[in-house]
């Protein structure tokens, strides 16, 4: 049993039970981050300030309803996820876009910086593992890992697709492939579990962030066509409609005793 300290009251798992629905939303809100992040800065004409800005405050209101939560609540986590995709797609475009620095330069710094997330989490709780988010502590290094994977995979994503131009159909493949080899290492050669997970974890977002690319760029530019505003609202809906059907199921609901061994 993992107990809770008096500083850190949480006491039952903050997370959902990684199953194929986790994996769907995830992708869909990493799709939702590219495109819900273009739409605000490119078509509403926000800018990246401004847009970063107000979606970082939104972000922030979650972030504190999530963590004062006492257990996992499906629509309160995935409209967190969602906006820290978002968050994490503008970190990398405002250093990107707005400061120039280069995509392979932001691609180390991100990868750097979650690997000290990783370390400091390690170090303190003696785990990584989501299967025993039950402290506030734990639960604050889970959100600043996400934050992290996101903003990376941001950055990858972008310099495969666009940078060293294999587009965005092609780096779809070719993350959909990686990803499909941490499957692989996990379900046939039996690689530890968390090591996987997190593998796929920051995986998931440049093929998120490719998929949304290839539907919503103009075709001149590679994609589909359809738009970031279709795009968006197409995946909203879809999100929202898996997050209320597990709301209602509690089909990744972890139980007391898997969240407290």
């Amino acid at each position: 049993m993992v107990p809770a300290t008096s500083a850190s009251p949480t006491r039952f798992n903050k997370v959902p039970q990684v199953t194929i629905w986790f994996w769907i939303v995830k992708v869909l809100a990493t799709t939702v981050g590219e495109t819900g992040a273009d739409l605000l800065t490119t078509n509403l004409r926000l800018g990246l300030t401004v847009t970063s800005w107000i979606m970082t405050g939104v972000f922030l209101v979650a972030l504190v309803c999530q963590v004062r939560a006492d257990d996992y609540r499906a629509p309160l986590y995935w409209i967190t996820v969602v906006l820290i995709s978002v968050v994490g797609t503008l970190i990398s475009d405002n250093l990107v876009d707005g400061m120039g620095i280069s995509l392979v330069t932001t691609s180390v710094v991100f990868a750097i910086i979650l690997s000290i997330v990783f370390a400091a989490w390690y170090r303190s709780e003696g785990t990584l593992s989501i299967h025993s988010i039950v402290t506030r502590k734990r639960e604050l290094f889970y959100w600043a890992a996400i934050l992290f994977t996101f903003a990376l995979g941001t950055s990858v994503g972008d310099l495969l697709a666009e940078r060293l131009d294999l587009g965005y159909g092609a780096a779809l493949v070719v993350f959909a492939a990686m990803i499909a080899a941490v499957a692989v290492s996990y379900y046939i050669i039996k690689l530890d579990e968390i090591l996987c997970f997190w593998a796929a974890y920051v995986l998931t977002r440049p093929l998120g962030a490719s998929t949304g690319d290839l539907l919503a760029k103009p075709q001149l530019a590679g994609g589909w066509g359809w738009g970031t505003v279709n795009t968006s609202l197409i995946f909203l809906a879809v999100i929202a409609a898996v997050v209320v059907y597990l709301t209602i199921s509690k089909a990744d609901h972890v139980t007391v005793e898997a969240a407290q061994s």
